[in-house]
Protein backbone atom coordinates (compact mmCIF):
# COMPACT_ATOMS: atom_id res chain seq x y z
CA UNK A 1 0.00 0.00 0.00
CA UNK A 2 1.60 3.27 -0.88
CA UNK A 3 1.59 5.65 1.78
CA UNK A 4 0.38 9.36 2.10
CA UNK A 5 3.90 11.44 1.54
CA UNK A 6 3.13 14.23 4.13
CA UNK A 7 5.05 17.47 4.23
CA UNK A 8 4.66 19.27 8.06
CA UNK A 9 5.12 23.45 7.90
CA UNK A 10 5.21 25.59 11.02
CA UNK A 11 7.30 27.96 13.03
CA UNK A 12 6.72 26.16 16.05
CA UNK A 13 9.43 23.06 16.87
CA UNK A 14 6.82 22.14 19.21
CA UNK A 15 3.70 22.15 17.10
CA UNK A 16 5.69 19.99 14.55
CA UNK A 17 6.55 17.26 16.96
CA UNK A 18 3.25 17.68 18.20
CA UNK A 19 1.92 16.56 14.75
CA UNK A 20 4.42 14.32 13.74
CA UNK A 21 3.34 12.57 16.58
CA UNK A 22 -0.57 12.29 16.02
CA UNK A 23 -0.39 11.17 12.82
CA UNK A 24 3.01 9.54 12.22
CA UNK A 25 1.08 6.65 14.16
CA UNK A 26 -0.97 5.94 11.39
CA UNK A 27 0.29 3.33 8.96
CA UNK A 28 -0.62 5.12 5.76
CA UNK A 29 0.48 8.29 6.30
CA UNK A 30 4.59 9.23 6.07
CA UNK A 31 6.11 12.26 7.46
CA UNK A 32 8.88 13.22 4.89
CA UNK A 33 10.15 15.97 5.95
CA UNK A 34 9.57 19.43 7.56
CA UNK A 35 9.47 23.18 7.27
CA UNK A 36 9.29 26.56 9.27
CA UNK A 37 9.03 29.34 6.90
CA UNK A 38 7.39 29.91 3.80
CA UNK A 39 11.01 29.90 1.74
CA UNK A 40 12.11 26.93 3.22
CA UNK A 41 8.62 25.39 2.29
CA UNK A 42 8.30 26.01 -1.07
CA UNK A 43 11.80 24.92 -1.30
CA UNK A 44 10.80 21.59 0.52
CA UNK A 45 7.73 21.05 -1.59
CA UNK A 46 10.05 21.21 -5.17
CA UNK A 47 12.73 18.84 -3.56
CA UNK A 48 10.52 16.76 -1.77
CA UNK A 49 7.09 16.37 -4.14
CA UNK A 50 4.63 15.72 -0.94
CA UNK A 51 1.75 14.33 -1.50
CA UNK A 52 0.26 16.42 1.33
CA UNK A 53 1.60 19.81 2.98
CA UNK A 54 0.44 21.24 5.93
CA UNK A 55 0.21 24.42 5.93
CA UNK A 56 0.67 26.98 8.93
CA UNK A 57 -0.46 30.23 7.58
CA UNK A 58 1.03 32.81 10.49
CA UNK A 59 4.97 32.47 9.39
CA UNK A 60 7.83 34.98 9.12
CA UNK A 61 8.93 36.08 5.61
CA UNK A 62 6.48 34.53 3.21
CA UNK A 63 3.72 33.35 5.03
CA UNK A 64 1.86 30.04 4.38
CA UNK A 65 -0.97 31.60 1.59
CA UNK A 66 1.91 33.11 -0.41
CA UNK A 67 3.47 29.66 -0.26
CA UNK A 68 0.71 28.26 -0.92
CA UNK A 69 0.41 30.23 -4.06
CA UNK A 70 3.76 29.76 -5.36
CA UNK A 71 3.55 25.51 -4.67
CA UNK A 72 0.36 25.60 -5.97
CA UNK A 73 2.14 26.77 -9.25
CA UNK A 74 4.77 25.16 -9.62
CA UNK A 75 3.53 21.79 -8.43
CA UNK A 76 -0.17 21.67 -8.70
CA UNK A 77 -1.00 17.86 -7.64
CA UNK A 78 0.79 18.26 -4.67
CA UNK A 79 -2.19 18.94 -2.33
CA UNK A 80 -2.40 21.93 0.46
CA UNK A 81 -4.19 21.06 3.64
CA UNK A 82 -3.96 24.52 5.74
CA UNK A 83 -3.77 23.80 9.16
CA UNK A 84 -3.97 26.61 11.11
CA UNK A 85 -5.19 28.67 14.59
CA UNK A 86 -6.90 31.35 12.56
CA UNK A 87 -10.70 30.65 11.87
CA UNK A 88 -12.42 33.86 10.58
CA UNK A 89 -13.57 35.16 7.07
CA UNK A 90 -10.16 36.99 6.21
CA UNK A 91 -8.15 33.70 6.73
CA UNK A 92 -10.44 31.29 5.25
CA UNK A 93 -11.44 33.19 2.29
CA UNK A 94 -8.02 34.11 1.59
CA UNK A 95 -6.93 30.36 1.82
CA UNK A 96 -9.29 28.86 -0.48
CA UNK A 97 -8.57 32.31 -3.41
CA UNK A 98 -4.85 30.72 -2.66
CA UNK A 99 -5.91 27.56 -3.97
CA UNK A 100 -5.52 25.49 -0.49
CA UNK A 101 -7.15 22.28 -0.88
CA UNK A 102 -8.65 22.32 2.59
CA UNK A 103 -8.89 24.25 5.83
CA UNK A 104 -8.37 22.77 9.55
CA UNK A 105 -8.44 24.58 12.51
CA UNK A 106 -5.38 23.55 15.00
CA UNK A 107 -8.06 22.42 17.54
CA UNK A 108 -9.14 19.98 15.41
CA UNK A 109 -8.79 16.38 16.68
CA UNK A 110 -5.83 14.57 15.52
CA UNK A 111 -8.32 11.86 13.70
CA UNK A 112 -10.30 14.59 11.83
CA UNK A 113 -6.55 15.65 10.66
CA UNK A 114 -5.86 12.21 9.55
CA UNK A 115 -9.56 12.54 7.79
CA UNK A 116 -8.85 15.32 6.34
CA UNK A 117 -5.04 14.31 4.76
CA UNK A 118 -6.50 11.34 3.43
CA UNK A 119 -9.55 13.21 1.89
CA UNK A 120 -7.15 15.77 -0.03
CA UNK A 121 -5.10 12.88 -1.08
CA UNK A 122 -7.86 11.49 -2.91
CA UNK A 123 -8.78 14.61 -4.67
CA UNK A 124 -11.49 16.11 -2.44
CA UNK A 125 -12.21 19.29 -0.74
CA UNK A 126 -12.17 19.11 3.01
CA UNK A 127 -13.68 22.60 5.22
CA UNK A 128 -13.57 21.97 9.06
CA UNK A 129 -17.62 23.04 10.04
CA UNK A 130 -16.23 26.37 10.66
CA UNK A 131 -14.80 27.14 7.64
CA UNK A 132 -18.18 25.99 5.92
CA UNK A 133 -20.10 28.35 7.98
CA UNK A 134 -17.89 30.94 6.83
CA UNK A 135 -18.20 30.50 3.16
CA UNK A 136 -21.80 30.16 4.13
CA UNK A 137 -22.10 33.31 4.89
CA UNK A 138 -20.06 35.09 2.30
CA UNK A 139 -22.28 33.48 -0.13
CA UNK A 140 -25.46 34.75 1.80
CA UNK A 141 -24.11 38.23 1.44
CA UNK A 142 -22.73 37.73 -2.21
CA UNK A 143 -26.31 36.96 -3.07
CA UNK A 144 -28.15 39.21 -1.01
CA UNK A 145 -26.41 42.09 -2.44
CA UNK A 146 -26.59 40.69 -6.11
CA UNK A 147 -28.61 42.55 -8.33
CA UNK A 148 -31.32 41.12 -10.44
CA UNK A 149 -30.97 42.28 -13.31
CA UNK A 150 -27.06 40.49 -13.24
CA UNK A 151 -28.98 37.27 -13.49
CA UNK A 152 -30.69 37.78 -16.62
CA UNK A 153 -28.91 36.35 -19.70
CA UNK A 154 -27.93 38.71 -23.15
CA UNK A 155 -31.39 37.21 -24.62
CA UNK A 156 -33.43 37.97 -21.55
CA UNK A 157 -32.94 41.41 -21.03
CA UNK A 158 -33.37 41.49 -24.98
CA UNK A 159 -36.87 40.17 -24.38
CA UNK A 160 -37.06 42.48 -21.61
CA UNK A 161 -36.58 45.83 -23.46
CA UNK A 162 -38.64 44.69 -26.72
CA UNK A 163 -41.49 44.26 -23.28
CA UNK A 164 -41.40 47.11 -22.43
CA UNK A 165 -41.22 49.16 -25.33
CA UNK A 166 -45.19 47.54 -26.02
CA UNK A 167 -44.06 44.73 -28.66
CA UNK A 168 -46.29 41.96 -28.30
CA UNK A 169 -44.70 38.37 -27.52
CA UNK A 170 -46.07 37.32 -31.35
CA UNK A 171 -43.89 40.30 -32.40
CA UNK A 172 -41.21 39.63 -30.57
CA UNK A 173 -40.51 36.06 -31.81
CA UNK A 174 -40.60 37.32 -35.19
CA UNK A 175 -38.17 40.24 -34.58
CA UNK A 176 -35.71 38.00 -32.67
CA UNK A 177 -36.70 34.71 -35.33
CA UNK A 178 -37.45 32.33 -32.48
CA UNK A 179 -40.77 30.12 -31.24
CA UNK A 180 -43.75 32.22 -29.77
CA UNK A 181 -43.48 29.39 -27.08
CA UNK A 182 -39.43 30.34 -26.69
CA UNK A 183 -40.30 34.01 -25.96
CA UNK A 184 -43.17 33.34 -23.76
CA UNK A 185 -40.19 30.76 -22.06
CA UNK A 186 -38.29 33.62 -21.33
CA UNK A 187 -41.06 36.16 -20.31
CA UNK A 188 -41.68 33.58 -17.55
CA UNK A 189 -38.08 33.25 -16.64
CA UNK A 190 -37.74 36.61 -16.43
CA UNK A 191 -40.21 37.79 -14.32
CA UNK A 192 -39.47 34.98 -11.71
CA UNK A 193 -35.67 36.02 -11.59
CA UNK A 194 -37.27 39.37 -10.90
CA UNK A 195 -39.88 38.45 -8.83
CA UNK A 196 -42.15 40.66 -11.12
CA UNK A 197 -45.78 39.11 -11.86
CA UNK A 198 -47.42 41.08 -15.14
CA UNK A 199 -46.33 43.46 -18.09
CA UNK A 200 -46.91 46.36 -16.36
CA UNK A 201 -44.42 45.71 -13.77
CA UNK A 202 -42.17 44.81 -16.23
CA UNK A 203 -42.58 47.82 -18.22
CA UNK A 204 -41.62 49.69 -14.69
CA UNK A 205 -39.22 47.87 -14.05
CA UNK A 206 -37.52 48.57 -17.47
CA UNK A 207 -38.25 52.23 -16.97
CA UNK A 208 -36.40 52.24 -13.12
CA UNK A 209 -33.81 50.66 -14.42
CA UNK A 210 -33.73 53.33 -17.51
CA UNK A 211 -33.60 50.43 -20.57
CA UNK A 212 -36.48 52.76 -21.99
CA UNK A 213 -37.28 56.28 -22.39
CA UNK A 214 -40.82 57.76 -22.28
CA UNK A 215 -40.49 61.26 -23.72
CA UNK A 216 -41.99 63.85 -26.46
CA UNK A 217 -41.55 62.53 -29.62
Amino acid sequence: MDRIRVLIVDDHAMMRDGIQALIGIHDDIEIVGEASEGKETVEKAIELRPDVILMDVAMPGIDGLEATRRIKKKIPRTKVLVLTQYENREYVLSAVKAGADGYVPKRAASLELVSAINAVHKGNTFLYPSAVKVLMQDYRQRVEKEEPYDQLTAREREILKLIAEGHKSREIAEMLSISLKTVLVHRDKIMWKLDLHNRTELIKYALRKGLINIGLQ
